[in-house]
């Protein structure tokens, strides 16, 4: 864990997508709905630290959201640590919303594709929470800069997100084996800190990293299908380039293994 100092240099956005990437990511989020959960691993404990931050907050009485809700890993363990408090939760993938039957008192759900900014229920919003979602929006920072300007005074924004410092193994090995590196463009810790400075106090900021050995290309290749995020406008290796990154893919001495780089905001608007 690193704490990260403010960060003022500009840093653009990853290039726009496009709406059929849109979705194709919603459609490989609803093939893989009902075994999201068993594989997202760290997903599961980045939920639930967020919901752990939201335990002493003092949050007004406005609406609150769950953005890029998901199959409501985020929203349950922020009910689970603070009772008092109800999501609407977000997505623009059916399947997610749907994985967790409703039932009485459960958070409210709304299919909506956040690419286009968020819905009047959540203007003058007291708490807008958001995991592993931003990523996947159009200009990542533009958006960011929007769910801020929707908060209201003293609302809150916490926030996790995978930036683009992750996955170095995996880009050392497709340039050792000459083959594109097919990942998503992540957006950079230091433009998104950058826009929320903008209209945020921030009160807790940090890039976690998570770090785990993975000898299989393959394999890991897999496990991202398995939960739907394999989605990428660079589209997919030939089997001839995935069996070079597979020869390529274990570490040499001295390099880092497999990693994640999480943003993690805790943001009021004055």
């Amino acid at each position: 864990m690193v704490e990260t100092p403010r960060v003022r240099t500009r840093t653009a956005d990853p290039p726009p997508l496009t709406p059929a990437f849109s979705e194709r990511v919603r459609d490989c989020f609803s093939g893989a709905a009902n075994q999201y959960e068993g594989g997202a691993r760290i997903q599961r404990a980045i939920a639930w630290r967020l919901g752990h931050l939201c335990r002493p907050l003092a949050i007004g009485p406005g609406p609150k959201g769950d953005l890029g809700a998901g199959t409501g890993l985020l929203a349950r363990s922020i009910a689970l640590q603070r009772p008092d408090l109800n999501l609407l939760r977000l997505d623009n993938c059916q399947a997610l919303l749907e994985t967790e039957p409703a039932a009485a008192g459960a958070n409210a759900r709304l299919l909506w594709d956040l690419n286009g900014g968020l819905p009047a229920q959540l203007a003058g919003a007291s708490l807008l929470a958001s995991s592993f979602a931003l990523q996947w929006l159009e200009q990542p920072q533009l958006q960011l800069d929007q769910w801020a300007s929707q908060l209201a005074r003293g609302g809150w924004l916490v926030l996790a997100v995978p930036c683009s410092a992750s996955f170095q193994q995996w880009r050392q090995a497709a340039e050792r084996a000459r083959v594109p590196f097919t990942g998503l463009a992540l957006p950079a810790a230091s433009g998104l800190v950058q826009a929320a400075e903008r209209q945020l106090q921030l009160l807790r900021c940090q890039r976690l990293r998570f770090s785990r050995r993975q000898p299989q290309a393959l394999a890991f290749l897999r496990e991202f299908k398995a939960i739907g995020a394999q989605a990428s406008p660079k589209g997919q290796l030939s089997p001839a380039e995935l069996r070079r990154l597979q020869t390529h893919w274990a570490p040499r001495a001295g390099e880092c293994p497999l990693e994640w780089e999480v943003l993690l905001l805790l943001a009021r608007k004055p």
